[in-house]
C-alpha cells in the first residue's frame, strides 16, 4: 500500500512540475525539498534544513503528506536556487519547483503564515551577477559569465549543541548508496582535508572512513554514528569550500577563445585579448591573474609555446615542468607568486590556461586550481590572430606579457678553449642562476671580491670563436686601447666596441694593479676585455666604484693582465700562454672581430 501511495505521489508531483513550467517567470512558487507522512518527522527535517538554508518553510500538502520547502520565490529565482542547491549538494537531487496552490496549513516555522505575502528575493549567492555589477567591456570581446553562483556566505557559528541526526542510520545508509564512486572519493578527500582521514582515497567506506566520519560528527556536535547523513555531508562540504568563499567562482564562456571554465570573478576581471591569450587582471586586493590560451597549431606550435612561456616573467624559473607529445604543464614559483600553466593540442587547436596566485596562499590556490582544471571545457573555435588591439608593442613583450629579464647583465670573455669565462665579481653576487649569452647556464668556480674577479664554467662545453691571449709586457702610456663589452646589457645581440688611450698604469690612489683609461664606458661593459692594437688582452674593465666623487665621463679603470692571470692560476683555470711581444698590429676591423668573438654576455637572474 505504501508503495502504491509513493508511486501515486511521484506521478502527482511530476504533473505539478509540468504544470509549473508552463507558468510565468513572475509566478510565486517554491522549491520542494522533501515530503514526510509524519508531522513530527517533517518538523525535525525542516528544523535541520534551517541550519543550512534560508527561507525554509513547511506546509501540509494533502493526502497526509507534509512538505519541506524553501521560498516563496519568483519562478526564475526558484529555478536558480534549485540548480545551485543541487550543485552544492545541499538538497536531494529529486527536489523540484512546487506551485503555491498545493500549500495548505503551515507547520514550520511554528506560528508563521507566509502564504499570500508575495515572493522574497533569492538568497545572496544564488543569482547571477548583472551587467550593472561588472565593469563594462567591449561588446564583441566580452566573455559570457554564466548564471553559476559563488559559494554561500558563511553563517555565524552557533554555540556547540549536540544536534540530532536528520536521518536515522538506516536512512543515511540508503542515501549514501546513491553516491557515485567519485562522490565517495570526494567525501574522503573532504574528511582528509578536515584532518580526520589519513588512508587511501578509494571510495570504499571501510573502518577507517567510518571512524573518520564519527570523529568529524563528534567534533561538530552531531550524534556519533559513523554514517554521515545528507545534511551532514552538505555541512562538511560547506566547511571544505569555505576557503573559496569571496572568490566569486562563476562559469565563464569565452566564445572567441572557445573555452568554458570556472574562474574567480571577484578576484580577476577580463581586460583584453592579446593572442594567443585572453587576459584577466586583478579585480581586488588579491594579486591574481588568469590567462586563457587559445590558438591554432600543430606539435611544433605547442613545443614553441612551451619554450616561450618559460621566457615570461609570469613563469618563475623554479618549479616542475613536463612536456608530452600533445600537452605540457609548467609550474613556476618564487617568493612572490606561484604560476601554473597547462595546454593541450587537440584537432589542430591548442587550448589551456595559466593561473598566477600570490605565494603563501597555497591551500586556496590548490583548491581553486582544482576547480578550474575540473571545469575546463573546449568549445568550437580558437582566438583569432586579429583579436585585441595589440596596442602595446615592445621587444620586451610577447603578446603583451613581459619577458623575464635578468636583474643584472655584465660582460666577460673566454679564457679557455672549453668556454671558461672571466668576469667582474659584481656580476655574480646573489644570483639564483647565471647564464652566458642568455641561454647557457654557468657555475661560479672562483670568486675574488677583493680583486673584483670571478671565473665561470659553462654547464656544457662551448667552442668559443676566440680565446683571450694576455699581453706579455705591460702596455705603454698613452698607447691606444680598445674595449669590447655589452654596453646596453644585452639589448643589442653583439658587443659594442669603444676606443681610447691608456692614461696611467696606476689607479687614482696609486694602485699598482689598476690602469686608468681615457675611455667612455657604461655599466654593462664591466668585465669586458681591454686590448692593445695587437689584440692581446692588457686587462679587464672593472665595475664603476661606488660612492666617492663624481668622475669625468671619460675616466675608466681596468685590472691589469697580471692580476687576472694570477687569479686564474689560484682558481685552477689553465689560462693560455701570453701573446708574443712582437705581434703585428691589427686593423680596426680585425681588432673588433677578435674582441667580439671572445666577449660574452654574463647575466645574473633572481
Amino acid at each position: 500500500m505504501l508503495r502504491f501511495i509513493l508511486i501515486c505521489y511521484s506521478v502527482l508531483a511530476l504533473s505539478f512540475v509540468t504544470a509549473a513550467q508552463a507558468q510565468s517567470d513572475d509566478e510565486v512558487v517554491w522549491v520542494q525539498i522533501e515530503a514526510q507522512q509524519s508531522l513530527a518527522r517533517a518538523t525535525d527535517r525542516a528544523r535541520a534544513y534551517t541550519t543550512l538554508l534560508q527561507d525554509v518553510n513547511g506546509f501540509a500538502v494533502g493526502g497526509g503528506w507534509y512538505a519541506v520547502v524553501v521560498g516563496p520565490y519568483r519562478r526564475a529565482d526558484a529555478e536558480l536556487v534549485l540548480r545551485q542547491y543541487r550543485r552544492d549538494g545541499l538538497i536531494p537531487r529529486d527536489s523540484f519547483v512546487q506551485l503555491t496552490d498545493r500549500m495548505r496549513q503551515q507547520f514550520w516555522p511554528v506560528g508563521a503564515n507566509v502564504l499570500g505575502t508575495g515572493a522574497v528575493d533569492a538568497p545572496e549567492g544564488t543569482v547571477p551577477t548583472t551587467p550593472a555589477q561588472t565593469e563594462p567591456l567591449p561588446a564583441q570581446e566580452t566573455p559570457q559569465i554564466a548564471a553559476v553562483a559563488p559559494l554561500p556566505e558563511p553563517e555565524a557559528t552557533p554555540e556547540p549543541v549536540i544536534q540530532p541526526a536528520d536521518e536515522t542510520p538506516a536512512e543515511a545508509q540508503r542515501s549514501e548508496r546513491s553516491l557515485s564512486g567519485d562522490e565517495k572519493k570526494q567525501l574522503q578527500i573532504m574528511l582528509q582535508w578536515a584532518g580526520y582521514y589519513d588512508a587511501a582515497i578509494d571510495g570504499s567506506f571501510g573502518r577507517g572512513t567510518r571512524n573518520s566520519m564519527a570523529a568529524w560528527q563528534e567534533a561538530n556536535s552531531f550524534d556519533k554514528t559513523g554514517i554521515l547523513t545528507t545534511l551532514q555531508r552538505a555541512a562538511l562540504k560547506k566547511q571544505y569550500n569555505a576557503v573559496l568563499e569571496g572568490l566569486g567562482l562563476r562559469t565563464v564562456r569565452d566564445t572567441q577563445a572557445g573555452i568554458e571554465m570556472t574562474l574567480p570573478m571577484d578576484a580577476v576581471k577580463f581586460e583584453r585579448y592579446e593572442p594567443p591569450f585572453a587576459q584577466y587582471v586583478p579585480a581586488g586586493d588579491i594579486d591574481a591573474r588568469v590567462f586563457l590560451i587559445s590558438q591554432p597549431g600543430n606539435q611544433d606550435t605547442l613545443f614553441g609555446l612551451y619554450e616561450i612561456m618559460q621566457t615570461l616573467e609570469i613563469v618563475p624559473l623554479d618549479g616542475p615542468r613536463e612536456r608530452g607529445n600533445s600537452s605540457f604543464t609548467l609550474t613556476g614559483e618564487n617568493a612572490r607568486m606561484v604560476s601554473y600553466t597547462e595546454a593541450t593540442l587537440d584537432n589542430g587547436e591548442i587550448k589551456g590556461f595559466t593561473l598566477i596566485w600570490p605565494a603563501g596562499d597555497e591551500e586556496r590556490r590548490r583548491r581553486l586550481l582544482a576547480e578550474m582544471r575540473s571545469s575546463f571545457q573546449r568549445m568550437p573555435g580558437v582566438l583569432s590572430a586579429s583579436a585585441g588591439s595589440a596596442s602595446q608593442q615592445s621587444i620586451d613583450l610577447i603578446s603583451g606579457l613581459q619577458i623575464r629579464k635578468p636583474k643584472m647583465s655584465r660582460s666577460g670573455f673566454f679564457v679557455t678553449a672549453s668556454g671558461d669565462v672571466v668576469t667582474t665579481s659584481a656580476a655574480v653576487q646573489s644570483c639564483a642562476r647565471i647564464t652566458l649569452d642568455g641561454d647557457t647556464d654557468a657555475q661560479v668556480i672562483a670568486d675574488d671580491p677583493v680583486r673584483g674577479i670571478a671565473f665561470l664554467k659553462p654547464g656544457t662545453s662551448l667552442s668559443p670563436l676566440a680565446v683571450a691571449s694576455f699581453a706579455a709586457q705591460p702596455p705603454r702610456l698613452q698607447s691606444e686601447v680598445a674595449l669590447a663589452g655589452y654596453s646596453f646589457e644585452g639589448v643589442l645581440n653583439a658587443p659594442s666596441m669603444s676606443f681610447g688611450t691608456l692614461a696611467d698604469v696606476r689607479g687614482l690612489e696609486g694602485e699598482q694593479n689598476i690602469s686608468r683609461l681615457a675611455l667612455r664606458t657604461r655599466a654593462g661593459d664591466a668585465g669586458g676585455p681591454v686590448l692593445d692594437r695587437t689584440g692581446a688582452v692588457i686587462g679587464m674593465l672593472t665595475a664603476a666604484p661606488l660612492g666617492g666623487p663624481q668622475l669625468p665621463a671619460d675616466v675608466s679603470f681596468a685590472l691589469d693582465a697580471a692580476t687576472v692571470m694570477a687569479a686564474g692560476g689560484a682558481a685552477g683555470v689553465r689560462l693560455p700562454r701570453p701573446a708574443s711581444a712582437d705581434a703585428a698590429g691589427l686593423t680596426a676591423f680585425q681588432l673588433s672581430e677578435k674582441a667580439s668573438d671572445m666577449t660574452v654576455l654574463v647575466s645574473c637572474w633572481e
